[in-house]
């Protein structure tokens, strides 16, 4: 089953984010049209490729996918992660915002609760053979590898460049990338999916 991407809004959860832990957050009565206006845009860039990506993720990684949607929350101004799907607006690149949606789309993949168990020896040897690095590091680098393999088979080089290069100001995903780099992102890729049970 691959499943599909429902892209939201919500002014509480946006307010929420922007105003911090502890505070009551100030809700307009309408949601701005600009988000909404983004969401539609991104919304039809993902559609082109959402069940080729969906499906070659779950096919690369012999792991499933268990839920029929999932809601990725658009939001102003956050880090992005993955539980509850949240991605910010990058205005003037919409397809970095697609770049990052795979990223954590490929996070929930690998926690899915069926698919932990399935994949604790793998997860096991990553741990093992890079003990020395840091944890960001070491959880990215299965990640780094399925995701380079997803940019060179649906976008191309330079759009891996980018996504290499912009996140480089954060040592540990650096650290990851380089490590994808100098083994090779089939060979990590390889070497953890035969771990999968």
């Amino acid at each position: 089953m691959t499943p599909k991407v429902i892209f939201k809004y919500s002014e509480i959860y946006d307010a929420i984010l922007k105003e911090g832990k502890g505070k009551l957050p100030k809700i307009r009565v309408f949601p701005q049209v600009k988000i909404i206006n983004y969401i539609k845009k991104v919304e039809t860039m993902w559609q082109r490729d959402e069940r080729k990506i969906l499906s070659e993720l779950s096919k690369i990684t012999s792991l499933k996918w268990s839920d029929k949607k999932i809601y990725c929350y658009v939001v102003k101004d956050s880090i992005p992660f993955s539980d509850p799907l949240t991605i910010p607006i990058y205005k003037k690149y919409p397809d970095y915002f697609i770049d990052v949606l795979i990223h954590e789309l490929i996070h929930r993949l690998f926690t899915e609760s069926m698919n932990l168990n399935k994949s604790k020896k793998a997860w096991n040897y990553i741990f093992k053979k890079y003990k020395k690095q840091p944890y960001n590091t070491k959880i990215h680098i299965p990640l780094h590898a399925i995701h380079a393999y997803i940019f060179l088979k649906f976008y191309n080089k330079r759009r891996l460049k980018r996504e290499i290069d912009w996140i480089s100001y954060l040592s540990d995903y650096k650290k990851s990338w380089q490590i994808v780099q100098k083994e090779g992102y089939k060979n990590i890729i390889r070497e953890f999916v035969k771990l999968i049970k």
